[in-house]
């Protein structure tokens, strides 16, 4: 029978256990995806440690929002794709209980896309998630436009090296912030046109002199807490913050400073939308065949029977900010 991976209580990687179930049929209106990648996120540690937003539903709770395989069956009423076709999926709206890290696992049909061309396995399970957060919520959310400076935070991470490379598609200037000098290299090599770390500079300060006085016209902040208020003063009046990130649990205090227009953004707003998903579709297509845009890998490989490990790999920060891929088929 399939495998797939679940785990019945919260906590480190080693609550997840590989095991076997009937393959199901889709019902009306979904597809069947044999799956042969899928990427860790940081959201599916959220959820097996049991401090994700959304409630987990135990025992035998499954993960996985993001990875690609190849259509193995069609329900009732899905038109428009065929069994074989290599596909990716946007969304997985209720990964608790049919998440990607399996063998095989079911959605609606609307909730994937064609494979794009030219891109291998691992590169594919690992692209959805970080580029659709990142375009929606700086050109759906934020209206980013050529010439625009973009704060980014995080941004040795998936979404921010996302974040980066469309940034630079669309004709505006990434500045990443980092915590660690060291990261400068790094950051500039993946996209940045500057580099502010905050161990040796004040944000505020050094986005001033990477924008000539003026401040960001956008911040992305893909971390938030009480450190979102130094990200403030960086921002020109009138400018955009969108808070898309969650990865300082503390409180972020209420904006004040310049006037701005805030936003907070989850990818479900429009990952969920098939007009917004088809328009990220063809953004994401249009990079990747001009080489704009390029999902970064970690090169350690994982397979299913490794996924405690690359949990464990993820944890320890081992893979520097790059997608971990496990390898299904």
């Amino acid at each position: 029978m399939p495998r797939v991976v679940v785990f019945d209580e919260f906590g480190g990687p080693e609550v997840m256990r590989v095991v076997e179930e009937p393959v199901v049929e889709p019902a009306a209106g979904e597809v069947r995806v044999r799956m042969e990648a899928f990427a860790v996120n940081p959201i599916d540690r959220m959820m097996r440690s049991g401090t994700s937003p959304a409630p987990v539903p135990l025992p035998h709770a499954r993960l996985g929002v993001e990875g690609t395989g190849v259509l193995d069956a069609l329900g009732p009423g899905t038109t428009g794709l065929k069994i074989g076709d290599p596909v990716v999926l946007t969304a997985v709206p209720d990964p608790s209980a049919r998440g990607s890290y399996a063998e095989y696992t079911t959605v609606p049909a609307s909730r994937v896309v064609a494979r794009p061309a030219g891109l291998g396995i691992t590169e594919a399970a690992a692209v959805w998630v970080a580029y659709s957060t990142a375009y929606g919520a700086l050109v759906e959310k934020a209206g980013m436009r050529p010439g625009d400076h973009v704060l980014i935070t995080a941004a040795s991470g998936g979404v921010g090296r996302a974040a980066m490379q469309i940034a630079r598609q669309i004709g505006a200037v990434p500045i990443a912030v980092t915590r660690h000098t060291a990261r400068r290299d790094e950051l500039l090599a993946a996209g940045a046109a500057a580099v502010v770390a905050t161990d040796h500079a004040d944000i505020a300060e050094a986005v001033g002199r990477h924008t000539g006085g003026a401040g960001a016209d956008i911040v992305l902040d893909l971390v938030m807490g009480p450190g979102q208020q130094d990200l403030l003063k960086a921002a020109r009046p009138g400018g955009t913050l969108v808070a898309a990130g969650f990865l300082d649990p503390r409180p972020a205090p209420f904006p004040g400073g310049p006037p701005l227009t805030v936003f907070g953004y989850r990818s479900f707003e429009h990952t969920l939308d098939a007009v917004a998903v088809k328009r990220m579709a063809a953004f994401l297509n249009a990079g990747l065949r001009l080489g704009a845009l390029r999902p970064a890998v970690d090169d350690k490989a994982f397979s299913l029977d490794d996924v405690v490990e690359a949990h464990r790999h993820l944890e320890k920060g081992l893979h520097a900010g790059k997608k971990i891929v496990v390898t299904v088929s």
